[in-house]
């Protein structure tokens, strides 16, 4: 089994989610000994925002010049890698409301027409699927289905709505969600809460 555990939190050391995808896929490991991980840590090495160049190469082999180029050779991989894994493990906090942009940047890299989902006769299909998804999602305020803020969640439902187009259906969350409320004073218990449900898993 293969698994592709990738990071996106800026904030190293301090990372809630960081903390929970590196319990994920200890999890995982515990439960298949022979687990093949790829680690990415987009915050460390960020993948370029898409360009012309970029996209003109996105899904193809690269030949000639291109093979050589740093930028399009990480694209590739960041393709291939996703192809390859069965499991992603997905280290997701929310930025003013969304997703990180170096995470943005890794999907520009994965959801290619003719390579994970294509247009069809029938309408759009994803090719992605079998894959199984477990993200590690925080954010310091409470942002679920049914509060206030609700509105302003673009973080898990917009991973979950792009998984899904690329046609992966497993999607399991692990979240730890007010994490500064109550000035920060929650922040165990919530983290401690969302470890039990990564036992759990």
């Amino acid at each position: 089994m293969k698994l592709l555990h990738i990071d996106s939190s800026i904030l190293g050391g301090f990372s809630a989610t960081r903390q929970l995808s590196v319990a994920i896929v200890d999890r995982y490991r515990q439960k298949h000994p022979d687990l093949e991980v790829t680690s990415l840590d987009l915050a460390v090495e960020p993948l370029p925002h898409l360009d012309g160049e970029s996209l003109s190469f996105l899904g193809k082999e690269l030949t000639g010049d291109a093979a050589s180029n740093p930028v399009l050779v990480a694209g590739a991989k960041a393709l291939a890698d996703f192809k390859a894994a069965d499991v992603l493990v997905l280290g997701v906090p929310m930025y003013n409301f969304g997703i990180p942009s170096q995470l943005k940047a890794w999907i520009d890299r994965i959801a290619i027409a003719g390579q994970t989902f294509r247009y069809g006769a029938n309408g759009i299909e994803g090719l992605a699927g079998g894959k199984t998804v477990v993200i590690a999602g925080a954010r310091g305020g409470i942002y679920s289905e049914g509060t206030p803020q609700a509105i302003f969640e673009h973080q898990v439902t917009y991973i979950k709505a792009v998984l899904g187009f690329l046609g992966i259906t497993d999607i399991k969350v692990i979240e730890a969600e007010g994490l500064a409320t109550n000035g920060g004073n929650d922040r165990p218990r919530i983290l401690a809460e969302a470890e039990s449900a990564i036992a759990a898993l």
